[in-house]
């Protein structure tokens, strides 16, 4: 049977789970009558709340006598991870844009991860039934900004099904077929005989362990053979290999080019990790599939359990679900106010959320999530570099000569007419303008290089309210560059608070420190004499607060008498007052702390 891999590409919103859906309909692979809620890929709670595509997802079908191996892959950029995983088990991608919006600056950025991979690309414009459709200037727009002829453009409505068998026929014709040896460059990685298929997701189940979804690139994978995993040494034996159509659907194999799962039997969920080989074979021949690196995370963030009990089965939970997402990193960390917990790297702020909610509703966990922060590189006097991901590990500042942040370039699509107010927002923001390209004379592409601080808190929202919602970014890193850097940290009653302090730029330490001073004053409880809240650089305060002590009303017990009475007992106060500032402490309660962080 013939076979054709490929995977979609599009921005949130553009139609992609709802032409997946047309698919599965349309080549008889679910009835109507099966799909009751639409988008029936994305299978996470998540995924039908929010309109958006999470987890990558393999289905197949067929379509004339071809067996098609779609997966489902997500639009939004703090994903685009996820797609290069879908992009590597493709020889096809199918590139939809929405014909009332137009290219988006994410579709750009996976158009050109897929043309690396050396993917065929079937551009198709979605949504033609809407009034707002202009399929020809959009057409054109694709044209003059990706190179592909305006009247090879297909036209759809997934909604309605309009142009979709015409688009399956295209894939068809247009997708080369898997040709075993020759798709992977690196030849002489394959022998004559021997097995070879790469990992590109896995999930735990608890009643069968680890099952991982595969692409055979050499040989067959079939239920009770041996197979070694190359970059972590097991052994396994699957007990079950199958399809997804989209549910899980046993067969005896899965032959070369195909795209399917396997039930490994392994417990452990560290044992099949995304991007390992499935091999068998000669030993002296044992070399693993290329083309999957490791991935950066780009924002880092606390998560502890607000019940210390929990730090266990927060363990756990994190050890699956790094399972499922490649991209999660983590490491143990203890902080004297939080407790035990996790410092754990993302990929976004929309990666964060994704992880955080997944944590509360998947695993019943009540956590408590720091202010996000990214990786720094420090200079030691000898040349030497270390990075740090929290910023208490930073030392003393005569002990370091050089402090770098990472920077990104960053792509925004905007309307003409809004370019000044994004490039304001941008410059804001230590941005530098790089290039302004008009697409059409309505729409331009913005290029500027910006600290990633700068852009992984509020960025994107402040973007989308400049722009009334109109434009869309993606960015990508460029490396780490030297900044004007410093520790700011928070005093409580002079005594430093490890789990607030930050890496700021220094020109923005008053507004930072002020912000932070004044939440605080806000959540710590009022003690018997004024609390001081600073934040200092080094020995230099740059924002402060006070939190006024609480006053006994001590002469209550006075019934008249002579003024001086009054005046000793108030005098006696005020000195009992300075001794408690001198020698008393603030202990923040660790409910003051979750409503620091959890306060917008």
């Amino acid at each position: 049977m013939d076979i054709r891999n490929f995977c979609i590409i599009a921005h949130i919103d553009h139609g992609k789970s709802t032409l997946a859906d047309r698919f599965l309909e349309i080549t008889g692979t679910l009835e109507k009558r099966d799909m009751k809620t639409g988008q029936m890929l994305d299978t996470m709670d998540l995924e039908q709340e929010r309109g958006i595509t999470i987890k990558l997802q393999p289905v197949r079908m067929e379509w004339k006598g071809v067996q098609l191996n779609l997966i489902d892959t997500p639009g939004h950029v703090d994903f685009s991870y996820e797609v290069s995983r879908s992009l590597a088990a493709c020889e096809g991608a199918i590139l939809v844009v929405d014909a009332t919006q137009g290219i988006e600056a994410q579709t750009l950025a996976n158009v050109y991860l897929a043309l690396e991979h050396g993917l065929t690309i079937v551009p198709v414009l979605n949504k033609i039934d809407l009034p707002a459709a202009e399929p020809e200037r959009r057409a054109e727009e694709i044209e003059a900004v990706l190179g592909f002829a305006a009247e090879d453009i297909l036209t759809v409505s997934a909604k309605e099904g309009m142009g979709v068998p015409e688009l399956l026929d295209a894939v068809v014709a247009q997708v080369p077929e898997p040709s075993g040896n020759e798709v992977y460059s690196h030849k002489e990685i394959f022998a004559e005989d021997g097995t070879r298929a790469l990992i590109f997701d896995s999930t735990f189940d608890q009643y069968r362990g680890v099952v991982s979804s595969v692409r055979v690139f050499q040989g067959e994978l079939k239920a009770g053979r041996k197979y070694q995993l190359l970059r972590t040494g097991r052994d396994l034996s699957p007990t079950e290999v199958g399809c997804l159509r989209p549910k899980y659907t046993p067969t005896e194999s899965l032959k070369t080019g195909e795209v399917g799962y396997i039930v490994t039997g392994l417990k452990n969920v560290v044992d099949a990790r995304v991007g390992d080989t499935i091999y068998a074979g000669k030993v002296d021949n044992a070399a693993p599939l290329p083309g999957y690196s490791e991935v950066t995370p780009f924002v880092w963030a606390g998560i502890y359990p607000i019940e210390g009990d929990d730090f266990p089965l927060l363990r756990k939970a994190l050890e699956k679900l790094s399972l499922n997402d490649a991209s999660l990193k983590y490491i143990p960390e203890h902080s004297g106010a939080l407790g035990h917990g996790f410092r754990c790297g993302f990929l976004g702020l929309l990666h964060l959320d994704i992880i955080q909610e997944r944590l509360e509703r998947e695993y019943d966990l009540d956590i408590l999530v720091t202010a996000p922060s990214v990786g720094y590189e420090i200079i030691l006097p000898d040349g030497t570099k270390e990075k740090i991901s929290n910023p208490s590990e930073l030392p003393e500042a005569n002990k370091w000569d050089e402090l770098h942040e990472p920077w990104v370039k960053v792509a925004i699509m905007s309307p003409s007419e809004l370019i000044g107010a994004v490039m304001q927002l941008c410059t804001e923001r230590r941005g530098i303008s790089k290039n302004i390209q008009y697409t059409t004379p309505e729409r331009a592409e913005l290029t500027f290089e910006m600290p990633l601080a700068s852009i992984v808190t509020d960025f994107y929202d402040d973007l989308k309210s400049v722009t009334s919602g109109y434009a869309s970014m993606s960015y990508e890193p460029i490396g780490m560059r030297k900044g004007d850097l410093a520790k700011m940290e928070i005093l409580v009653a002079s005594d430093p608070v490890d789990a607030l302090s930050q890496i700021i730029h220094k020109p923005d330490a008053h507004h930072i420190g002020s912000k932070w001073c004044e939440r605080l004053k806000e959540i710590i409880p009022r003690a018997q004499f004024a609390i001081a809240i600073q934040a200092a650089i080094g020995a230099r305060i740059v924002a402060r607060e006070t939190i006024p002590a609480l006053r006994k009303d001590v002469t209550a017990k006075l019934y008249g008498g002579d003024v001086t009475r009054k005046n000793k007992l108030l005098k006696k106060q005020k000195a009992g007052k300075k001794r408690l500032k001198q020698f008393g402490k603030v202990t923040i309660p660790q409910n003051a702390f979750f409503a620091l962080m959890k306060k917008d």
